[in-house]
């Protein structure tokens, strides 16, 4: 058995949170002594960890204590219907960060935010990938990403390098875009293709995605003040610096890359 003390420090949680559960009915001790001290049986602490997640997913603790009784089948079930509220959510506070960011650039002028980049003319090389095209609102970038690492490991393919997104679309769309989430791999597979070395027009962006338009502005007002390429193919965001590998959202790097061709 473990005292109240113990227990909340294998579980990761204030005694005084352990109270309240207690009080609530949510997760009670496994014995009180006669003077009154808890005790709690080391087997609670998976009770404890799902309690924990469900409330971390939004849950509220009402909600919990009726939750932690159902069967796994049902609980998916909810939490998949959570999942697709905090989408909807996730949805509308990107719209209010456009316009909070259009607002802003209205306020202080264009200028002052794309003098950070400098757009370059670059070889890229071949890329072996493996590639998962669907038609996705933007709030859905990560599951995607994540079916394609699932992807990569059951063809039995090792990651080799970047994974990108490929627009494949004529027009952009939040809420339904055409792209082909893509990620070097090695190995053989009848799905790996091959990318072949592409003079690009590219340029990095720092920071969050939220704010990958103004690199994609600054490859506009590039193309528009040269008369030397012409684009010819699918932009590419290529993702250098990656959510797996930064702390913050501050640190994220991404190429914007347009692929070009001379004009004749």
């Amino acid at each position: 058995m473990l005292t109240i003390g113990g227990f909340s420090r294998l579980g990761n949680i204030s005694p005084r949170m352990l109270r309240h559960y207690d009080a609530i009915g949510l997760l009670r001790p496994a014995y009180i002594a006669e003077n009154g001290y808890r005790y709690y049986d080391s087997s609670q602490l998976s009770a404890l960890a799902q309690i924990e997640t469900l409330k971390s997913y939004g849950f509220s603790l009402a909600e919990i204590a009726e939750l932690i009784l159902l069967p796994q089948e049902a609980l998916a079930v909810r939490i998949h219907a959570k999942r697709l509220q905090m989408h909807e959510e996730l949805n509308g506070l990107r719209q209010k960060i456009r316009q909070m960011e259009a607002d802003i650039e209205r306020m202080e002028g264009a200028g002052i935010i794309m003098e950070k980049y400098h757009v370059i003319v670059m070889q890229s090389p071949a890329q072996r990938v493996l590639g998962l095209r669907r038609t996705i609102s933007i709030s859905e970038t990560h599951q995607l990403f994540q079916d394609l690492h699932a992807a990569v490991e059951s063809k039995g393919l090792k990651r080799a390098g970047v994974t990108q997104q490929m627009y494949m679309g004529d027009d952009f769309s939040y809420d339904a875009m055409d792209v082909e989430a893509q990620v070097e791999v090695l190995g053989e597979h009848p799905d790996v293709v091959t990318i072949p070395a592409q003079t690009y027009a590219a340029v990095t962006h720092i920071g969050p995605y939220e704010t990958l338009r103004y690199a994609y502005e600054a490859v506009t007002d590039w193309y528009k003040s040269q008369d030397q390429y012409d684009i010819c193919g699918h932009s590419i965001e290529r993702y250098l610096k990656d959510e797996d590998s930064v702390s913050s959202p501050e640190e994220l790097e991404t190429g914007i890359l347009f692929p070009v061709c001379k004009k004749q």
